[in-house]
Order: structure tokens, then sequence, then C-alpha cells
């Protein structure tokens, strides 16, 4: 029955976003859908890569992260919301958090520089924190109560509810600068992004619903640099913003497509790549573009692009999470296609 609700209220959600796609003319959205003269990057799929215990299987691919020895984390959807741990090689390794309170409907997983897993549950309101050895160490947020029944939503025209300092609205995904500090995309509900110490004490946040700069329609994922500039999917508005450390505006890029999924690549030269995930359109003239990942400079220049459309080794589905700790070796979780591909960049020199 709870499923079945937040599967509901998904689908109201995806069907809003696609009310304020359609104010734009098909033009507009083409125009918005994707990068136009960007070279092809070649790059391989491994076949076969994640390998599963008998009788165990990936549902959605909802998270996948690394760690700082090459392990694989997966946050998926399946039967329950579980997550999942594999070697540098793809073998199994084991399960975290089997039965977790605040395990509902998983939405992203990301490991911090002391390789601790956080997980991100949108259907929990919660953001968990683990320690390396799976150990839950730190909570965010809290998983509304059963007893307190379904929530009415406010009618057309209301204002949109303040936001608490603790309390997310369906969350997306969490972020960390180099002093620890704590960045959450919050979310479907609250449209904001919201900062905390590396004690989880609120700092600032920033964001209320709509397509103004340092509003959000969606944040659905969240990356940060090496300076602490913040970078959000600003899913529905298409676009990914810039901001701050203090959460201060800065910039947009908007030839990006609908950004489903940020990450920057650690290192000297950092890069940022966006996943242009568009299943929710309507528009027939990009629906062939719902594929593409973009490789960007961090000033939002698009220095290539590869992938789409499939359900094919190689195509995309809906992908929903990126790893990109080494530059051009890339994990990517899809949703419609129920798996995660390691992919191997050939950019040229």
């Amino acid at each position: 029955m709870r499923r079945s609700l937040i599967s509901c209220l998904i689908g109201l959600a995806l069907a809003a976003g696609f009310v304020f796609a359609q104010n734009l003319t098909p033009a507009q959205m083409a125009a918005k859908a994707k990068a136009v003269n960007v070279p092809e990057i070649p790059f391989d799929s491994a076949p076969n890569f994640l390998k599963l215990p008998p009788n165990l299987y990936l549902g959605e691919g909802i998270g996948v992260a690394t760690n700082s020895k090459g392990h694989i984390f997966v946050y998926t959807r399946s039967q329950e919301t579980r997550l999942f741990e594999f070697d540098q090689t793809g073998k199994y390794v084991r399960e975290i958090g089997e039965g977790l309170y605040g395990f509902v409907f998983a939405h992203a997983v990301r490991i911090d520089a002391q390789d601790n897993i956080w997980a991100v549950d949108e259907g929990s309101n919660m953001v968990i924190k683990f320690n390396p050895q799976g150990r839950v160490i730190m909570t965010m947020g809290r998983r509304p109560e059963s007893a307190e029944g379904i929530h009415a939503t406010p009618g057309r025209g209301a204002p949109e509810p303040v936001a608490g300092k603790y309390t997310f609205d369906r969350p997306t995904d969490v972020a960390f600068d180099a002093d620890g500090n704590i960045f959450v995309s919050d979310g479907y509900g609250n449209s904001r992004v919201a900062k905390y110490d590396k004690n989880g004490r609120f700092i600032a946040s920033i964001g209320t619903k709509g397509s103004q700069p340092g509003q959000f329609n969606l944040p659905h994922s969240i990356t940060t640099d090496a300076k602490g500039n913040v970078y959000v999917a600003d899913r529905t508005n298409r676009r990914i913003q810039v901001l701050s450390n203090d959460l201060t505006y800065k910039t947009s890029y908007e030839n990006v497509g609908a950004p489903w999924a940020v990450c920057i690549s650690p290192g000297p030269h950092q890069y940022l790549y966006s996943s242009n995930s568009n299943p929710d359109s309507g528009i027939a003239e990009i629906a062939d573009v719902t594929g593409e990942i973009y490789k960007m400079e961090l000033d939002g220049t698009i220095v290539g692009k590869f992938g789409k459309s499939g359900k094919a080794l190689g195509d995309f589905s809906t992908v929903h999470e990126i790893d990109c700790r080494n530059e051009n070796d890339l994990l990517v979780s899809e949703i419609t296609a129920w798996r995660v591909q390691k992919l191997s960049l050939h950019p040229k020199k």
C-alpha cells in the first residue's frame, strides 16, 4: 500500500513537470534539448560487469558510487530498497542496511572523502550516513510516521510551505566540500538546496519553486568542484545552476537538455558530466536524445558527448546517477534498463 502511494505521488510530480514543459513551444524545447555541433566521444561498455549471487537481482538502477578502493555501491529499487557493494572487478561483496527503517524509496548514493557511504532516500525523507564498515553513524531528516496518515497537498495557487531547517520533502542527492560541509538537493517537494556543516548543523539554504535564477523546479542531482562551488541539476527547468559555496547564485548552463545526473571528476583538471535523460518530455523532436551524456568544462563549455537512447549494451535508458571518480572510466545507473554500466571513454587527443 505504501509503495503504491509513493508511486502515485511520483507520477503526480512527473505530470507536474510535463505541464511545466508544455508551457514552452516545441521550438523552445528543441533548442534546450541538446547541444549541437559537439564532437562524439568513442566509448566501450563492459558486458556483464556486476556479478550478483544466484537469486539476487537489481531492480531500477537508481544510485551508483565508488570509494577510494574502487569498490562500487549500488542503491536500487527492487521489491525493497537495497544497497549493495561490489569490488573493483564487479564481484559481489555484501548488502548494507538490509531492512533499515530509513530505506523506503532509493534516490542516490554518494561516497565522501573518508569513504563514508551516504544514502539519500526520497521515500523516507532522509539522508543516511554509514561508516565504511556499514554502520549508521548519522541521520538527517526524519521518516514520516505511518500513523500520521496522508497529508493534504496545497491547492493550486496556494503559497508553497516553508521548508524546515532539519526536515526534507523527497530529497534527491547529497554532495560535500573540502571542509566536509554537506549540501542536500531537496528536491521534489521543497525545491531548494540546503547546506549543513560536517556534523549536520544547518547553515543556509536557497530556493523555492520557480524558474528564476536561484529558484528550482526539481533539483534532481548535485555535485561540487574543488573550490567548493555547487552544481545543481535543475531538471524540469532544463538547466544546471551553479552556486557559490555560500549558496549565492552564480550562473546557469542552459543547453544540457533535462539534466537528471551530474558528476565532477577529481584531479587538477576537473570535468562536469551531465546526463540528458528525457523520458517525460512528450516532445517527439527530442525523443531521440534521451540517452546523451555531456562532458563539460566547469565553465559550461561542452567538449564532447556520448551515448544514445536504447536498451542495448552501450545505449542509455534514463541514466539516474553517474560516478566519475576516474575521468574516463565512468559508472552509470539506469532506471528503465534495471542495470549499471561500466564505461571506458576514448577521447581524441
